[in-house]
């Protein structure tokens, strides 16, 4: 069923889900919250979309090689989804191992698919990729200078807490990391 404009509390429906499409998914265009919005039953127009951006403060920020929609609060305070690597990683301890030009993420059954894409949609950018398992994931490098600039960064989303790591582990530091190899 399509969701049309005279229906009551469609407009507040249509810039909650708006919302939410920007908050789940890197979207650059407002052809693509169009055509998303579609999907989920509300017909409307891109001056439609456009007038919802604007009612919202939605803004433009820098992701990678584009730019994305996010709302105003979330680019004061830096990348979007640098927010939710933050958050994830605040109630997700993870232990860091190395192997190569790879980083091995050890992480709480379950966690790792949620920790990947995070760092996948996050301002991190050094990496080539991320692979991720159950409650382990792999982060790719092509160069030993780009894996050094990506840790240094990764670190500053963890939290100072040593508690929070699994097992009274002691906390990652970056030099122990860098330098050490992931058992085989």
């Amino acid at each position: 069923m399509a969701i049309v404009g005279s229906q009551p509390n469609v407009k507040q429906r249509r810039q909650r889900t708006l919302l939410d499409l920007i908050a789940r998914a890197p979207i650059g265009s407002q052809d693509e919250l169009v055509e998303l919005l579609h999907q989920r039953g509300f017909e409307v127009t891109q001056a439609t979309v456009s007038r919802d951006a604007a009612e919202l403060g939605l803004v433009k920020v820098p992701r990678a090689d584009r730019h994305i929609y996010a709302t105003a609060e979330a680019a004061a305070t830096g990348n979007a989804y640098d927010t939710r690597l933050r958050r994830l990683l605040e109630d997700i301890p993870v232990r860091i191992g190395r192997s190569g030009l790879s980083l091995v993420l050890v992480a709480t059954p379950g966690s790792a698919g949620a920790i990947a894409q995070a760092i996948d949609q996050s301002s991190l950018t050094d990496q080539v990729g991320t692979l991720a398992g159950d409650n382990t994931l792999l982060v790719l490098f092509e160069t030993e200078a780009a894996l050094e600039r990506w840790l240094v960064r990764f670190m500053t989303f963890q939290p100072s807490d040593e508690s929070a790591l699994p097992s009274g582990r002691p906390s990652p530091a970056a030099s122990r990391v860098a330098n050490s190899e992931a058992p085989r």
